[in-house]
Formats: C-alpha cells, sequence, structure tokens
C-alpha cells in the first residue's frame, strides 16, 4: 500500500534539491582576477627607456592575463606624482606601475615621504648603468676634456638628464665630486627625464646629459649626441666602444639606475602571485629579452622579497652618496 505522506517528502526532498541546483547554477561565479583592464603608471615622460621598457612590459602583460594593459605616463615632480599614484592607488591590482631607483632617493632629497616600503613589491626587471653624454659636435673628446672644462670655468657648462635630486643628477654630483671638483660647478637643468634632457641636449640648451646609453641610442646614431663613457665597472655590451668611467677619466665612480614592478601597498598575495607568473614569463620570454638586449637595457630578476631587499639596500646606499655630495636634506 502506498504511504502518501512518504511520497510527499521524497517530492520534497527532489524539489528541494532542484531549487538548490538552479540556485548555484543562477548564481554567478566569482569571477577570477583579472576581469577589467588594468592601468600601469609610468612615473616619467614618454621616449625615455622607463617608458619604453613599460609599454613592452604592458603590451606582453596583455595575452598573459587576458585584458588590456593602458600605460599612463603620471610626470612631474622629479619622479613623485607618478610614484605617488602608484602607492595610493586602490591595492585591488588594477593599477600598477614601474617603480624606479627614484623611490630610494625622493625622501632622502625632502621631496617626499616615500619609500619603497609602500609598495606591493613584484619584480626588479633592469638595472642599468649611468652615460655620459654630450652633443656630437662639442669640442670634448673624453671625460677628461669635460671635467678640465667644468674646473676651468665654473657655472658655465650645464647638465640635464632628469629632475633636481634625481638619479641622473646624483650620478653627475657623484662624478664631479670623485674629481675633486664642487658638484655645483656644472649647474643642473631639471627635466621630466631622460629623453627631454637630451633633446635639450641637441639643441644646445645644454652641455651634458647623464643617463644611461640607451637612452640616448636614438639620438647617438642620428648623430647628433656622443657617449663618452659609462658609470660602471664594465662596458655595456650593446655599446663596446665606450670606455668605463675608470678608462675614460681614471674616476672610480659608478652609478645605476633600476626598474621593476610594484602596486600599491597591501594587495592581495592570490593577485600578486598572478602577477609575478605572468610577468616572469613576459620577462623570460623571446621577445622581451631580444627587445632588452637589442637595446642595450641591463637585464635581471628578482621578485617579491628580493626585490624588497634590493629596494632597501637601495635606498640605504644612495642616502650616503647624496649626504656625501650635499643633494640630502
Amino acid at each position: 500500500m502506498n504511504n502518501p505522506t512518504r511520497g510527499f517528502k521524497l517530492r520534497t526532498a527532489i524539489f528541494s534539491v532542484f531549487t538548490l541546483l538552479l540556485g548555484l547554477l543562477s548564481t554567478p561565479a566569482m569571477a577570477a582576477y583579472p576581469e577589467r583592464p588594468i592601468t600601469l603608471i609610468v612615473p616619467w615622460g614618454a621616449g625615455g627607456g622607463t617608458d619604453a621598457t613599460g609599454r613592452m612590459i604592458a603590451s606582453l602583460l596583455e595575452p598573459e592575463l587576458g585584458q588590456p594593459v593602458n600605460v599612463v605616463n603620471r610626470t612631474g615632480g622629479s619622479g613623485v606624482v607618478g610614484h605617488s599614484a602608484i602607492a595610493t592607488a586602490k591595492p585591488d591590482g588594477y593599477t600598477i606601475g614601474v617603480a624606479t631607483v627614484e623611490i630610494g632617493m625622493m625622501h632622502w632629497a625632502g621631496l617626499t615621504e616615500l619609500t619603497g616600503k609602500d609598495y606591493t613589491p613584484i619584480a626588479l626587471y633592469n638595472y642599468d648603468a649611468a652615460g655620459f653624454q654630450v652633443r656630437a659636435d662639442s669640442p670634448w673628446e673624453s671625460v677628461n676634456d669635460a671635467v678640465e672644462a667644468i674646473k676651468a670655468d665654473p657655472g658655465k657648462h650645464k647638465s640635464s638628464g632628469t629632475g633636481q635630486g634625481g638619479i641622473w643628477h646624483l650620478a653627475m654630483a657623484g662624478m664631479l665630486n670623485t674629481a675633486g671638483v664642487s658638484p655645483d660647478a656644472s649647474p643642473w637643468v631639471p627635466s621630466k627625464g631622460a629623453a627631454p634632457g637630451l633633446q635639450e641636449l641637441a639643441a644646445g640648451g645644454v652641455d651634458i646629459v647623464t643617463c644611461s646609453i640607451v637612452e640616448a641610442a636614438a639620438l647617438i646614431d642620428a648623430g647628433k649626441v656622443k657617449a663618452l663613457a659609462v658609470m660602471d665597472t664594465e662596458r655595456n655590451g650593446a655599446f663596446p666602444e665606450v670606455p668605463t668611467l675608470v678608462e675614460a677619466a681614471d674616476l672610480d665612480w659608478q652609478m645605476a639606475a633600476w626598474r621593476g614592478l610594484a602596486g600599491p601597498k597591501g594587495m592581495p598575495d592570490d593577485v600578486t602571485a598572478k602577477l609575478t607568473e605572468a610577468f616572469e614569463k613576459v620577462w623570460n620570454s623571446a621577445e622581451f629579452q631580444e627587445f632588452m638586449k637589442g637595446r642595450g637595457f641591463g637585464l635581471v630578476w628578482k621578485p617579491g622579497a628580493e626585490f624588497s631587499e634590493w629596494m632597501d639596500n637601495s635606498d640605504a646606499a644612495l642616502g650616503e652618496v647624496m649626504q656625501a655630495v650635499g643633494l640630502a636634506k
């Protein structure tokens, strides 16, 4: 004999399971990061080395992340504007940027309170030594010629390449200090990056630009600028004819810029891991390696904690040098 109560309970149970399944199917699943376009902030002007590498990274990250990566140049304040924009963004992974060596210098110069600890480090990817560039028609054939001219007529020969207190300013000041010349003997003309500084050099507005040779390569190839030295312990493989500063002027002084991807402090671990994994694939890709090596950009890979330690060490070393040459506040 059929039990109507049992049949009712069975139908009720089946209906409940069906309703639950229908609810699960109709509820949208949590979208995996990233589900919308990402902004990559470049703290320096278009045409410079940071801009060039940032745009290449963005283009190669897009297929890895499945979303557009839009580059935005936020210039000004000797790097403060762009670095602040990265640090103060919502820490959700949708705004990241290229952090540069200046993050370990700006607070020493009294421009900001930001340090490397205000970011989520993704990975360090590049290291470039400063070059010493002059106009192609300059009478100076060596760094020694330039140093002697600056020493003989303090204040006459102007230099540029970045903002006041930036890495390339420190490169010039430290070199003069090492040569026994007052760092202000060659007045510094601030610029929003290497590219506008080099244009000013080619136009005759300044006499020297200290920036990486990579950033000067286009004007060197165009016959408008010449590099007299590189401030490193070894010559740049892409520019083997350019001597080191020790070879060119017997000056034991090195200075280099570095670049890495970072986001605002407090980004979720899973988002940071996704970005790091994608960026590592980009860094190891043949296209990125060829781009960097072909233009003389130095390659280095230090993710997460290693990049954080790098920033801490760079900050301490730069502070010591800035105090020595009178650029620290």
